[in-house]
């Protein structure tokens, strides 16, 4: 065996290059199944500019492209997306990026036709799609933004499968709908449906009505939910029972409405969900009647399993892999986007009867990562403010051909996720290898407000964002300075969106960190309270308070107003179409802290909305982050990187 190389920490050469972070940023996600059993899903594809193409496996076991590239299958609703597709007929329905508009896409095995447009409005999105096969028409997430300075309206709406006939408008007076779903023999429908200032994650109503034979929804029943109670994922059993995710236990577990009452399949401290950002989420179905292929987490890890709804027994599946989403199933077999420690999320089978996985499409891009420079994900529980403990998932420097000086300890990356309702995930993800294989440590933090805990672990950042998450970033990393594993004088943070913010309060209201990256971030919440899209623009009144009657303390907790309090290196990234955080966020912050004469940075990329997309941009930012970490700690490079034009600073 070769003898490993003695060099610092940060300066180590890996395998694990930023192109190859770019290559393997194809996301995978939102399987579907047609009546006929076969397989499809989306992929989004880095290196053509985040273009989504709907794929299906072919008889041969070869991935199809269904749809022309110059399509791009991604709605805008919720400005977040998701549900942009489904399959029936031997046909594929979508929303096209560009004009928002619905499409038919015939499926062939030998060429790709040109999709036909079924809708025909200019500034009216959808999502959510659903065949109603007796009535040959869509059913789905309508979000119209005609008239302008008006907010958008969102109802659930029907298309023509042809679009022969006028959009019909189902269910509407609510601010927000999602998920509805048709029993099956098309006779009800399910919905969900919240108003301002609620986030689906913490509080929606699940409803149900009858479909009239023309068409209209009929009388209307409230199945479950409520301010204080999040319902998600309606789905209805073969024989036709409502099942459904709620929290009223404190835990997101499976319910169903039998005989007038709401039964819970299998009480349990386990989360069978993930919080509703997107349309198009599965995390169970039904393989029969009587049984439930579902998804769990439990202290930062997923489980497969599968449910007996009349005894009401949870059997976990032994399987490789440690994160699911977007599961499908019939009685033969569950389709989902599963992922491992080792294995990017990919598209894998799981048979019912002979319990086997077969991998079907993979991610690709990662399979040349040597398996020694792959640190394995640690879940780390740690005390943080009054007396509570807070969670994370470490991972240690990995490079089988390096190995650090004597009584050197590592710089620590503290990773802050966006939502911020959200949570880190387990699966192989290159861009942590990035900076573990070159010897950074990495704490990927699932601070109070994260999902997987709990409704109550949930709610901790209620009232408290920007004190919070910071305070749990801080403590995370100083436990793991503490218990001598990294080092203090070399701690990190960074994130983007939400965590972006939490990255630029940690860095304005503590001093716990000595650089510091904020890709897309909120520094200054109080101008985008006012400046937002609508799916987000009541979010701030769970997390800060209401405005502008709170106007103080959003001044309080905007990281802009206290630039002067920033001494710590930072550098920015954003998206120049952005309409979530927009660009005069990243602007404002960058003048405050140059004008300071902190080292900082700013650098943006035109074409990229909310999250980086394209291939080219996605390398650069890694390297700049990286060229940027070697000049503020003074540590060599190991490849060549194209320098980034940093203010107040010294080269060296």
């Amino acid at each position: 065996m070769q003898a490993k190389k003695t060099a610092p920490y940060g300066t180590w050469k890996s395998p694990i290059s930023a192109e190859l972070i770019a290559s393997s940023s194809n996301y995978i996600f939102e399987t579907s199944l047609d009546e006929n059993g076969e397989v499809f899903w989306l992929e989004r594809r880095a290196k053509e500019q985040g273009h989504y193409v709907i794929m299906r496996l072919g008889r041969d076991r070869r991935a199809i492209d269904v749809i022309p590239t110059r399509f791009n299958a991604r709605t805008r609703v919720h400005e977040y997306g998701g549900g942009s597709y489904t399959v029936f007929g031997n046909a594929a329905y979508f929303s096209n990026f560009t004009d928002q508009r619905l499409y038919r896409q015939d499926i062939s095995d030998t060429e790709i036709d040109q999709p036909r447009q079924i809708t025909h409005q200019s500034e009216v999105f959808y999502a959510d799609l659903l065949v109603d096969k007796s009535r040959k028409r869509i059913i789905c997430v309508r979000e119209d933004h005609t008239v302008k300075g008006r907010e958008a309206k969102n109802t659930i709406a029907s298309v023509d499968l042809e679009g022969k006939s006028e959009e019909q408008i189902l269910v509407s007076g609510n601010d927000f709908y999602s998920s509805p779903k048709l029993s099956p023999d098309e006779k009800k429908l399910a919905w969900l449906t919240w108003n301002h200032p609620s986030m689906p994650f913490f509080g929606t109503e699940l409803w149900v009505g009858d479909v009239l034979k023309d068409g209209t929804i009929g009388q209307k029943q409230k199945i479950a939910g409520g301010f204080d109670e999040s319902i998600s994922e309606p789905t209805w059993s073969p024989n036709g029972i409502i099942h459904f995710v709620s929290d009223r236990s404190g835990w997101w577990n499976l319910y169903r409405f039998l005989d007038g009452k709401i039964d819970n399949l299998h009480e349990m401290n386990a989360e069978f969900t993930r919080p509703q950002w997107v349309f198009g989420m599965s995390s169970y179905a039904f393989a029969s009647e009587e049984q439930i292929v579902c998804t769990y987490t439990q202290d930062g890890t997923w489980h497969l399993a599968t449910l007996d709804t009349k005894m009401g027994t949870l059997r976990e599946i032994k399987t490789p892999y440690s994160e699911f989403q977007y599961l499908k199933a019939n009685h033969k077999f569950t389709l989902l986007v599963a992922g491992s420690p080792s294995l990017q999320s990919s598209v894998v089978r799981f048979d019912l009867d002979t319990k086997n996985f077969a991998l079907l499409y993979p991610t690709t891009g990662t399979q040349s990562i040597p398996s020694g420079c792959v640190s394995l994900p640690e879940a780390v529980d740690f005390p943080t403010t009054n007396g509570l403990t807070s969670h994370g998932i470490f991972y240690a420097p990995k490079n089988e051909e390096y190995e650090s000086p004597k009584n050197e300890q590592p710089p620590l990356m503290v990773i802050s996720h966006g939502g911020p309702t959200s949570a880190t995930r387990t699966t192989l993800n290159p861009e942590i290898q990035y900076w573990t294989s070159r010897g950074f440590a990495v704490l990927d933090v699932n601070y109070g407000g994260s999902t997987g805990y709990g409704r109550e672990y949930r709610m901790r950042l209620n009232g408290q964002w920007g004190v919070v998450d910071v305070d749990d970033c801080a403590n995370g990393a100083l436990f793991l300075a503490s218990s001598g594993r990294v080092d203090e004088k070399r701690l990190i943070i960074r994130g983007g969106s939400a965590g972006g913010y939490t990255t630029l309060c940690a860095l304005a209201f503590r001093k716990t960190f000595k650089a510091g990256a904020s890709y897309f971030g909120v520094s200054d919440i109080e101008l985008l309270a006012r400046d937002t899209h609508k799916f987000e623009s009541r979010y701030f009144v769970s997390l800060i308070g209401p405005y502008p009657e709170k106007k103080e303390l959003y001044r309080e907790r905007s990281p802009i107003n206290y630039a002067k309090d920033i001494s710590a290196p930072v550098i920015f990234f954003q998206g120049l179409e952005d309409k979530v955080v927009p660009p005069n966020q990243a602007e404002l912050m960058f003048d405050a802290v140059r004008k300071k004469g902190i080292p900082t940075a700013y650098l943006t990329f035109e074409g990229e909305q909310h999250g980086f997309r394209q291939a080219k941009n996605i390398k650069r930012a890694n390297e700049s982050e990286l060229y940027f970490y070697s000049k503020v700690f003074g540590f060599e490079l190991a490849d060549q990187i194209e320098p980034v034009k940093i203010e107040n600073i010294q080269l060296r």
